[in-house]
């Protein structure tokens, strides 16, 4: 295949690197090219961004959940069709999964991808020594093409200048300087930027002026043609209807079932971290896929056989989630009667007793609170029994990202055994609930809806 692709990465966090990828897919999709985006790394949140600014799925390429040899297929799946690929990295260009080198870094995706990379620079409080850092990132790993720079947080003509002088010193083009604007600023909070599901109308605000930014101040034409230099890869596309592509998850044992079980998927601005793939497997297995919102629909789509609830904040809508009573009830009721419930980190704390004294469904014999700590990072885990999700023995990777704490932190049947940072178990395995902190990627073991399909369809 052959698309033309850039990766925006970044010397560090917070360089401006997710506002300017933004407004560079928003840009280009204004001037009618088809873009397609993608993130790398576990992050839920900028895909929501780069999804509306380009009218396409945000989809994440994350070599240390789905395996290095997923990263050119996933990425074929979702550019399929399309004029240009732009890649917005993760934290700098060469931080990865803790202890494991360069795995999972934006420089390891972009060697997979054999794309040019771009470096968002914040330009504030400094001239000539943004050339040293550029020349150190460019000279730090040959096999990454750092191929130019967009130098950010400009403060005037003359620093502009300064700066591309400096740039010529160590001879990498510069292909945009754009100045301080609040306008483009996106709020954040304990984990990040808020999304787009619970700012609407500031986020098509927000990606519009990231738009305008990046046109007035960026080389368009120039970072178009270099996107057109990366060369053609050699790779077959993911299919969500390949199942045991990849992975130890097996199906359970007996007949598929007779007809498309109702799988129903929370969503709203209360539960939006969910992959794209996840729906596409789960309709490719023969799901009826319906999307439902538990701040506001009273009652769980009709015929539903089973519930994912994903990611998400829910600590910030306790007091709706708790008030809507209704739907409390529904989902303890299905749970009750041993239909498969899958719940991912926000969905857990949705599951419990309660949430910082909130009441919530009650169907885990736990109560959820915010705490000061941050828990984040990959982790790699091992089933500890059968589940709607996998049986007992499979292996798969995933990633923590919360500032809550459940008491008791596991059930009497953990969901997970865990490796790292230290030994551990995690989650609940009751019936056909399976409780974690842990997000995964179904994409590494496709078998994963397979299973739960088969689960819906057998009660």
């Amino acid at each position: 295949m052959s698309v033309p692709r850039l990766v925006v990465a970044a010397p560090a966090s917070g360089t401006g690197k997710t506002t300017v990828a933004t407004g560079l897919m928003a840009a280009f999709a204004e001037r009618g090219l088809a873009v397609s985006p993608h993130k790398v790394g576990p992050d839920y949140i900028d895909p929501g961004y780069h999804a509306l600014a380009t009218g396409r799925p945000g989809r994440n390429l994350d070599a240390y959940m789905c395996g290095p040899e997923l990263v050119a297929p996933l990425f074929a799946h979702g550019s399929a069709g399309c004029e240009l690929a732009v890649v917005e990295g993760v934290m700098g260009l060469f931080d990865g999964a803790s202890g494991e080198g360069e795995l999972a870094s934006t420089a390891h995706v972009a060697k997979l991808l054999k794309a040019p990379v771009v470096l968002v620079v914040d330009a504030s409080s400094q001239s000539r020594s943004v050339a040293a850092l550029v020349h150190g990132f460019a000279s730090f790993d040959p096999e990454v093409r750092l191929a130019g720079v967009i130098l950010n947080k400009v403060g005037s003509d003359r620093h502009e200048q300064l700066l591309r002088e400096a740039m010529e010193e160590v001879g990498v083009p510069v292909y945009g300087a754009l100045r301080r604007t609040p306008q483009v600023a996106t709020p954040s909070r304990h984990l990040g930027l808020v999304p787009v599901a619970e700012r609407s109308t500031e986020a098509v605000d927000s990606v519009r002026a990231s738009a305008a930014m990046v046109r007035e101040g960026c080389d368009l034409e120039g970072l178009l043609a270099l996107a057109k230099t990366a060369p053609p890869l050699t790779t077959e596309a993911w299919e969500a209807g390949d199942p045991g592509a990849r992975g130890t998850a097996q199906t359970t044992d007996g007949p598929h079932p007779p007809t498309n079980p109702t799988v129903a998927i929370a969503g709203g601005a209360a539960f939006t971290f969910s992959y794209t793939e996840h729906t596409e497997l789960l309709r490719a297995a023969g799901a009826d896929v319906v999307t439902f919102d538990p701040l506001h629909d009273e009652h769980l789509p009709e015929d539903t056989a089973a519930v994912v609830i994903g990611g998400g904040f829910p600590e910030v809508y306790a007091p709706e989630l708790s008030a809507n009573e209704q739907l409390r009830k529904a989902v303890a009721e299905l749970a009750r009667g041993g239909a498969p419930v899958v719940a991912e980190c926000a969905g857990l704390l949705y599951l419990s007793r309660s949430l910082d004294g909130q009441p919530m469904c009650g169907v885990l014999d736990a109560d959820a609170k915010m705490s000061g700590r941050l828990t984040l990072g990959y982790r790699d885990a091992v089933a500890l029994t059968d589940s709607p999700l996998t049986p007992a023995g499979a292996r798969l990777r995933g990633h923590e990202f919360h500032r809550t704490v459940l008491e008791p932190g596991a059930g009497p049947t953990p969901a997970w055994g865990m490796r790292l940072p230290t030994p551990r178990v995690e989650g609940f395995v009751q019936g056909g609930v399976h409780a974690s902190y842990l997000h995964t990627h179904w994409a590494a073991l496709p078998d994963i809806a397979h299973r739960l399909v088969q689960w819906s369809g057998a009660r």
